[in-house]
């Protein structure tokens, strides 16, 4: 994971301008939703009322969208006309989804658009709209309703498609009673990005890095599951986890007491129980763990119920490597995986 500066540098670099930060990091203002450059000529907002992150993936999914002055996510100073328009698009209905259809329809091949998206944004188009879709989504988590339903009175830019992305994430709102109950949802920021919690008075039902490609369909999966609406709010079991999860990062504790409800086969709970008898520091192989279930030859099932997971960290999915003690696949990302192990060899073994 790239490391970033003290805020204090950072916010001095852009205080100054300072071309020396290009790259290093992107800037959210938290009172327009936009992300700039370290170099943009724009007025500089003050220190509360920003927020820095590593990428421009990381600040689309914390709800913002990119300036049109510096043009943070620009990796060469003239992208095509047509590139923009489809931005421009995006940002007019965030909760649509521009098909490869709709871009031939505008005479455009999908593959070109693909391959000059990533060239000058870093990343193809259908990952924009994902990130733009679900950064949308996630600010209601992030912000809390109340604050989010306050700009929408106030006639926010982005208001409408905000709330269209939420309910297309996450359903409807509980008030309107289309499901049986609630399940709160919280954003919880961590060393390694911002994470997404969710329980009810159960337990705790997910817990997954918002970056994490299969998360839309893991929250839609849950929904239909549970017959339940999920909303942003407060609640005990997500105060808990954040707390455990804080001394878990500090490297003062790795035991969980949250109640946690992962959904699956009996198979998948089995290899997930596995899962939680690794102490911290140490790792399995996939063959490893389809011993200990008695079903040696299943191992590339054991693979896909540990691909299943949904508790992150606490179903510490990531101590499981290849039988040649490689890293292997990993949700979160393989250099997430090898963040986490090194950080228990270090603070557990």
């Amino acid at each position: 994971m790239k490391r970033l500066p003290s805020f204090e540098v950072m916010y001095q670099a852009l205080l100054d301008r300072d071309s020396e930060f290009q790259g290093v990091f992107v800037v959210g203002v938290k009172t327009t939703r936009i992300f700039c450059r370290p170099t943009c000529p724009a007025r500089k907002p003050k220190a509360e009322n920003v927020e820095f992150f590593a990428d421009a993936h990381a600040a689309l999914l914390a709800g913002y969208r990119a300036c049109l002055r510096c043009r943070p996510m620009d990796r060469s100073p003239a992208p095509p006309s047509a590139l923009l328009e489809l931005i421009e698009l995006v940002e007019q209905s965030p909760s649509a989804r521009l098909r490869e259809r709709d871009l031939r329809q505008r005479g455009l091949d999908p593959s070109t658009v693909r391959r000059q998206f990533q060239k000058h944004f870093g990343m193809t188009f259908h990952a924009y709209q994902r990130n733009r879709h679900m950064g949308l989504a996630l600010q209601n988590i992030r912000a809390g309703s109340s604050v989010v339903q306050s700009q929408h009175n106030s006639g926010y830019e982005s208001a409408s498609g905000f709330w269209s992305s939420f309910r297309q994430v996450f359903g409807e709102t509980a008030s309107q009673g289309s499901y049986v109950h609630a399940v709160r949802a919280k954003w919880l920021e961590s060393p390694l990005g911002g994470m997404l919690a969710l329980a009810d008075d159960d337990g705790l039902h997910l817990l997954e890095f918002v970056d994490r490609r299969a998360l839309e369909t893991e929250i839609t999966s849950l929904r239909r599951r549970l017959k339940c609406a999920v909303v942003p709010g407060e609640h005990a079991l997500l105060t808990q986890i954040e707390c455990e999860l804080t001394e878990y990062f500090a490297g003062r504790q790795a035991k969980w007491r949250t109640p946690l409800l992962p959904h699956g086969s009996p198979f998948e709970h089995q290899v997930w129980d596995q899962l939680q008898a690794i102490p911290p520091g140490h790792t399995r192989s996939y063959g490893e763990i389809a011993e200990h279930i008695g079903r040696p030859a299943a191992v590339r099932a054991v693979g896909r119920a540990n691909g299943k997971n949904c508790l992150a960290i606490v179903i510490p999915c990531h101590r499981v490597i290849g039988a040649d003690g490689k890293l292997t696949g990993y949700g979160g990302g393989l250099w997430r995986k090898q963040w986490l192990l090194d950080h228990e060899r270090k603070h557990f073994d």
